[in-house]
């Protein structure tokens, strides 16, 4: 159902993509959007220990409106590259992964992911955390993207 990459040789290995969403905060989320429209956001997300994808917003929106019409999303993340050995520019490794997204109904469970989300920036110590949860949490809405396909590469920008 998926295509095969085109640049066979510039293709990353699970394990490399894996890594890349280990490591890396931000992605584009892409949904169908309004009128059939692309819709994009820049977001932060989460990477379970079974690979699905998490995202947190608030609970009505563009974003949700999107995902109550159609739960097929694709997701994009990329490095911030690094200089290449052989050629001029930098190396930059990316992600794709294409799925479908729901709204967890389970608010223990978006309790849990929010945690956990935030426990990924440097800034947020533990008490910070616990009081944005407290006083925020019924107001936020957890996505979850199970992938259907995951692909990677690495291209460099000279």
């Amino acid at each position: 159902m998926f295509r095969e990459m085109r640049r066979i040789k510039q293709q990353l290995n699970k394990a490399e993509c894996l890594e890349i969403l280990k490591t890396e905060k931000r992605g584009v989320l892409s949904l169908i959007g309004d009128f059939g429209y692309p819709y994009g956001v820049p977001i932060n997300f989460y990477l379970s220990e079974d690979n699905k994808i998490y995202f947190h917003g608030a609970k009505q929106g563009h974003k949700i409106d999107s995902v109550k019409k159609d739960n097929k999303a694709c997701f994009t993340v990329y490095n911030k590259g690094c200089q290449s050995s052989t050629k001029p520019g930098l190396d930059v490794k990316s992600v794709i992964i294409f799925g479908k997204i729901k709204i967890l109904e389970d608010k223990n469970k978006t309790v849990e992911i929010c945690r956990k989300l935030a426990h990924r920036f440097p800034f947020a110590d533990k008490n910070y955390i616990e009081d944005e949860i407290k006083n925020f949490s019924k107001f936020v809405c957890v996505l979850e993207l199970i992938p259907e396909c995951i692909t990677g590469k690495i291209i460099n920008e000279s």
